[in-house]
């Protein structure tokens, strides 16, 4: 079943406000509609409405296929540049609306790490962190965004060499761990780029569903085949075309 869906990437509209504000308790309060487009995220007013409604009804069709259980979705870009950080982000996002759901976002890009710094998140260790054993509790790499019931992993620190990681069993008992202690909790995996390299195969085999990236215009017909054609095709919800305005 295809889930094309049609995702702005929306410009950033600076000024005052965009910095999180810490509370005494530690957590972080909710960001203002300015703050979060500023973090290209969408919100529930009407200046970012077309590109809500276009995440929450790809959302909407990934829990129709994933038959309502807290499923993991891979959001895995066809090449670099197909803004499929955003795409993995607005869909956190789009879960996180809903208030008896939650959503966790996993930076799985650890050559190019983007959501800590696109969600402004003030964090010094990550998943490869964990992954390489210098973090030892889930909870220390699970951070606060500003927007309810949205939390991020990070990647850390950029690096070369990642497959292996992916690969390995503490990665699969952190993912089935993240997943199995609150029901409710949707993961979402931010994935490199299909073409020219394995990771983005390599965690597949941890997601239920995928959902590939192509940049309107940027990729060719047969790139998008070749990079789908790298999954189960059972696992694959369809393809977002981004950047399309």
């Amino acid at each position: 079943m295809n889930a094309n869906r049609e995702a702005q990437d929306k410009p950033s509209t600076g000024g005052a406000g965009s910095r999180s504000i810490t509370r005494a308790d530690g957590g972080l309060a909710p960001l203002s509609p300015r703050a979060l487009e500023e973090r290209k995220l969408i919100h529930r007013n009407d200046s970012v409405r077309v590109q809500a409604d276009a995440f929450r009804e790809l959302r909407t069709k990934l829990l129709s296929m994933g038959q309502e259980r807290n499923f993991i979705t891979l959001v895995a870009p066809v090449q670099r540049g197909c803004g499929g950080s955003f795409v993995a982000r607005n869909l956190a996002a789009a879960f996180a609306f809903d208030e008896t759901k939650t959503a966790l976002l996993v930076d799985c890009d650890a050559l190019h790490p983007a959501q800590q710094s696109a969600l402004g998140v003030d964090a010094d260790r990550g998943v490869m962190d964990y992954l390489e054993g210098t973090v030892a509790e889930l909870g220390d790499i699970q951070y606060e965004t500003g927007l309810p019931r949205l939390r991020l992993i990070p990647s850390g620190r950029s690096r070369e060499t990642t497959g292996e990681h992916f690969s390995s069993t503490r990665m699969r008992v952190m993912i089935d761990s993240l997943r199995g202690t609150h029901p409710n909790r949707y993961l979402i995996l931010d994935s490199p780029p299909v073409l020219n390299s394995p990771d983005a195969r390599i965690l597949s085999e941890l997601a239920d569903l995928i959902v590939v990236v192509a940049g309107y215009g940027q990729v060719t017909p047969d790139a998008i085949e070749k990079a789908a054609s790298a999954f189960d095709p059972e696992k694959v919800a369809g393809v977002v075309f981004n950047n399309l305005y």
